[in-house]
């Protein structure tokens, strides 16, 4: 029986996998770093001379993360940047990828909320062996408003949950994970 892989096939199939990965990831800390205003490591999901479209506003990657923590602090008091949809078409050291988003904010009123729902159409770039985003273009596909007055009332507040925090005091930045650090709470 030949085997189906050859030793070439398998190590370019680990270095395929290895890449959309670190794609992935740096996607992914992109998104946490807005919800957590971390300046550091949304500045470093982008190539120095990478840029970012947000409709007519285009920023250097180097001075997004000040513009965009400047835009949502307006804007919203919380939100999230939920990637879901991702497709990855690698050539070499260049990835052109599609990643759908859906942004929940809360406004700054706390009875209102929105959701966006839009792509990140990105090109990213392997330098040095790290891949980083190049160019990032935003489409925004769906918008929606509505009430979000129940993170308010005794039956949601009563249940205690965690809140998210714009800062390295959310409860994602404590190492190791445990019981006896007081979160804050809604």
């Amino acid at each position: 029986m030949e085997p189906t892989h050859t030793l070439e096939q398998l190590i370019k199939d680990v270095e395929y996998l290895k890449d959309r990965s670190a794609i992935l990831d740096c996607i992914a800390r992109h998104a946490r770093a807005h919800d957590r205003f971390d300046v550091d490591m949304l500045t470093h999901a982008y190539h120095e001379d990478g840029v970012d479209e947000h409709g007519y506003a285009i920023n250097p990657g180097p001075q997004y993360a000040e513009w965009a923590n400047a835009i949502h602090a307006a804007g919203a008091e919380l939100h999230t940047h939920n990637i879901t949809t991702h497709t990855c078409d690698i050539d070499g050291d260049i990835a052109h990828c599609e990643s759908y988003v859906i942004v929940a904010l809360l406004n700054k009123d706390g009875a209102s909320a929105r959701m966006i729902s839009g792509r990140y159409i990105d090109r990213l770039e392997k330098r040095e062996g790290q891949w980083k985003i190049a160019l990032r273009r935003s489409t925004v596909d769906l918008l929606i408003s509505g009430d979000a007055k129940i993170l308010n009332s005794p039956i949601f507040k009563d249940q205690g949950y965690t809140k998210g925090l714009r800062d390295k005091r959310d409860v994602s930045y404590q190492r190791p994970l445990d019981l006896n650090h007081t979160p804050e709470r809604w």
